[in-house]
C-alpha cells in the first residue's frame, strides 16, 4: 500500500501547520455550519480535510502514468510515476541490461525528470524482493488500513490542536474569528450588542440577587431575529464575559452570569492564606504515627486524605475547621468534602448552603483551583465556630444544596491558645486564654488571634522575605511548648499555627519537627524542645 504523509506520526508532530488554504476551510466550514463548532469538531475536519487533499493529488498524479514498481517490465517511452519521491512524475529514455549476479537478469531503465538536467536510473523487470513492489497491485484503494480521522485525533491531538489554536488565536486572521468557551464563530457572525443591552443584563442579575442563565437574559433583550437562538447564547456569553462587571459561574448547559460586586472576595480571587506552599520532602521518613495524623487532619493539599474521594451515596461528612478557612469563612475541598459539591477543576460554580440550626440559606461558591468554598463567613459567626470545630455537611434531594451543622454541645469557656504578632519584628508568640465553645472540637487544632490584620501583616512579611518552613517551625514550636507543663507540643497543634502564617499541608511541617535536631520525638505525636 502507498505510504500516506497524514497517516505518518512525523507529519502531525513536525510538518502539520495551519495555512491559509486552511483558515479559508474553517472560514468556509463555520459559516455554513448552523451551529458554533468546537476545537476539537474543527481539528476532525481538518484531518479529514488532509485525508481529501491527499487522496485526490494520489488520483491525480497516478493518473500521469504507471506506478513504478521494480518487478514490472519498461520500455523506451512510458511515462512512470514514483510515489516514494512525493509522487515525481519521468519519462524512460534509455533501457540497457543490468549487470549484478544477486539479482539475476533484470533491466536499468534511465528516467528523466522535468525539473533535474541528468536522468536517473531504476531497477525494472526485476525479480529479487524489493520494497517498492506492491503485491496484488495494492494503491491507494486500501482504505480498511487507514487510520481513521478520529485515531488520528487521539494520537496527535495536543500538536494539532496547538496549531489550530495558534492560527485563530494569533495568526494575522485571529481577527476573523471568536471563541466563546470552546466554540467557534466568525466575528460577522455575532449579534449586535451595545452597552444599553449589557446595562439590562446588569440590572436583571441585581433585581433577582442570583447568577442568570443567557436563555433567562436574552428574553428580555430583543436581539434580531435574523441570528440564531445558539448564536444569540453564543454572543451574549461573548459580550459579557468582555465585560469587568459580570463573572461566569459554572460550565456548559449549566453556565450562568452573576455580578462580581456582588460577590465575596474570595469567590474571584484566592486569598493569600489559601494559597498551598508545597515544599519538597522526603515523605518515606515520616513515621506511621504521623501519617495517621494526616490521614485524620485530610487537608485538601495533603498526600494521604482517604484515599479516595467519599461517594456520593454517602449521606454526610465531618471535618475540622482550620484557621485559613475560618479566616476567610471557607469550606476546605477535600476527599472528605469533594463529592458533596459540584465537580470541577477551574472556574466557579454556585451552591446553595442550608444551616442545619436555624435554616437559613446562604450563596456560596465553589472555587475549584483554590479547592475551598466561599461565602460562610457569615454562618460561622452567627454560631461562633472556632479554629478546630467539627463541621458536618449533609446531602439534600435538590442539585448543589447541601445542608451544614456542628456538633452542638453546652456551651463552656474553654482553653485556647491566643496568638499575637509583631510584623515589624517578624515574631509571633502564643499565651493561653479562655473562650465560649458550644460545639465539638479538636483541642489540638484551636488556635485564635484577637487581632487577626496583625497575623496577616506577619504572614505577608513571611511571603515578601521569601522564609522557608523551617524557619517557622523553629519559631512557633518554643512558642507552643511554653503552654505546657510537660513542655510539648503535639504535631497537629503545630500545623495549625504553622498554618496561621504559611498554608501548607502537614507532610512538610511533620517533616520539618522530625528532621530538626532542636526538637525531641516524645512519642503519640508530641514534641519537646531538645
Amino acid at each position: 500500500m502507498l505510504q500516506r504523509k497524514t497517516q505518518t506520526a512525523a507529519f502531525w508532530r513536525d510538518q502539520f501547520e495551519i495555512g491559509e488554504e486552511d483558515l479559508d476551510y474553517f472560514h468556509d466550514l463555520i459559516l455554513d455550519a448552523t451551529t458554533p463548532l468546537t476545537t476539537q469538531q474543527l481539528a476532525l475536519r481538518i484531518i479529514q480535510e488532509y485525508q481529501r487533499r491527499e487522496t485526490s493529488r494520489m488520483e491525480s498524479e497516478l493518473s500521469k502514468g504507471k506506478i513504478y514498481q521494480p518487478s514490472e517490465r519498461y520500455e523506451v517511452g512510458q511515462t512512470l510515476v514514483f510515489p516514494a519521491m512525493d509522487f515525481a512524475v519521468g519519462e524512460i529514455v534509455e533501457k540497457r541490461a543490468g549487470l549484478n549476479p544477486e539479482h539475476g537478469n533484470f533491466d536499468v531503465v534511465s528516467v528523466q525528470f522535468a525539473h533535474e538536467p541528468k536522468p536517473r536510473e531504476f531497477a525494472s523487470s526485476l525479480q529479487t524482493p524489493h520494497r517498492l513492489n506492491q503485491p496484488n497491485g495494492q494503491g491507494i484503494s486500501e482504505e480498511s488500513a487507514l487510520l481513521s480521522a478520529n485515531e488520528i485525533y487521539d494520537l496527535y491531538q495536543e500538536e494539532i490542536v496547538e496549531s489550530i489554536l495558534y492560527a485563530m488565536e494569533e495568526g494575522e486572521r485571529a481577527e476573523e474569528f471568536v471563541q466563546v468557551d470552546d466554540y467557534w464563530l466568525l466575528t460577522d457572525q455575532l449579534a449586535e450588542l451595545h452597552v444599553g443591552h449589557l446595562n439590562i443584563a446588569e440590572a436583571m442579575i441585581e433585581m433577582q440577587g442570583r447568577p442568570l442563565l443567557p436563555n433567562d437574559i436574552l428574553a428580555e433583550l430583543d436581539l434580531s431575529e435574523e441570528v440564531s437562538q445558539p448564536m444569540q447564547v453564543i454572543s451574549l456569553n461573548h459580550a459579557l464575559g468582555n465585560d469587568e462587571r459580570f463573572d461566569k459561574i459554572g460550565s456548559g448547559a449549566d453556565q450562568a452570569w452573576f455580578l462580581r460586586r456582588l460577590e465575596p472576595e474570595e469567590a474571584h480571587q484566592v486569598p493569600p492564606l489559601l494559597r498551598p506552599h508545597s515544599p519538597r520532602y522526603n515523605r518515606a521518613l515520616l513515621s506511621v504515627e504521623l501519617l495517621q495524623v494526616e490521614w485524620e487532619l485530610d487537608d485538601e493539599w495533603g498526600e494521604s486524605g482517604v484515599g479516595s474521594d467519599v461517594p456520593s451515596v454517602v449521606p454526610s461528612t465531618s471535618f475540622t475547621l482550620i484557621y485559613p478557612h475560618r479566616r476567610y469563612g471557607t469550606l476546605p475541598l477535600s476527599s472528605r468534602t469533594r463529592s458533596f459539591f459540584p465537580a470541577g477543576s477551574q472556574g466557579r460554580s454556585l451552591v446553595t448552603i442550608i444551616d442545619g440550626r436555624w435554616g437559613n440559606r446562604y450563596q456560596a461558591w465553589v472555587v475549584h483551583e483554590g479547592r475551598y468554598v466561599s461565602g460562610l463567613r457569615k454562618w460561622m459567626d452567627e454560631h461562633t465556630i472556632p479554629v478546630g470545630a467539627q463541621i458536618t455537611l449533609e446531602r439534600t434531594n435538590k442539585t448543589n444544596e447541601v445542608v451544614i451543622d456542628y456538633r452542638p454541645r453546652r456551651m463552656k469557656r474553654e482553653w485556647s491558645r491566643f496568638a499575637a504578632a509583631s510584623p515589624k519584628a517578624g515574631t509571633i508568640t502564643f499565651e493561653m486564654n479562655k473562650i465560649q465553645i458550644s460545639c465539638e472540637y479538636d483541642d489540638y487544632l484551636v488556635v485564635s488571634a484577637e487581632d487577626e490584620r496583625s497575623i496577616d501583616g506577619l504572614a505577608a512579611e513571611i511571603e515578601k522575605r521569601n522564609i522557608d518552613l523551617d524557619s517557622i517551625v523553629e519559631m512557633v514550636v518554643p512558642e507552643l511548648t511554653k503552654l505546657s507543663p510537660q513542655g510539648t507540643a503535639h504535631a497537629k497543634t503545630v500545623y495549625s499555627a504553622v498554618n496561621m502564617l504559611y498554608r501548607c499541608p502537614p507532610g512538610p511541617v511533620f517533616y520539618s519537627l522530625i528532621s530538626n535536631r532542636a526538637f525531641q520525638d516524645t512519642g503519640s505525636g508530641y514534641f519537646a524542645l531538645a
